[in-house]
């Protein structure tokens, strides 16, 4: 839920919040089932993807297709850094 909720309260307009949200679930819904199914693990996965997220915004692009692709590459790269 936290992860969610920062998608949804950023500082962007209400097409650019959805657009995030859209990338934001895209984006889980490929990442997801790699991660452990504990909660701590689901949460702080979901909150790291939000960050991305967001992260990737600041540089103005807001497709979400785009997003969710440059999100799933990083938390991919971050995980591979990790092992």
């Amino acid at each position: 839920m936290k992860a969610r909720q920062r998608i949804s309260g950023a500082t962007y307009d209400p097409d650019q919040v959805k657009a995030l949200g859209q990338a934001f679930d895209a984006a889980w819904a490929q990442i997801g089932p790699g991660v452990s199914s504990r909660a701590h693990a689901i949460e702080a996965a979901r909150l790291k993807l939000a960050n991305i997220v967001l992260g990737l915004a600041k540089a103005g692009n807001f497709d979400p297709k785009q997003l969710a692709d440059a999100a799933v590459q990083r938390m991919q790269a971050d995980t591979k850094k990790r092992r």
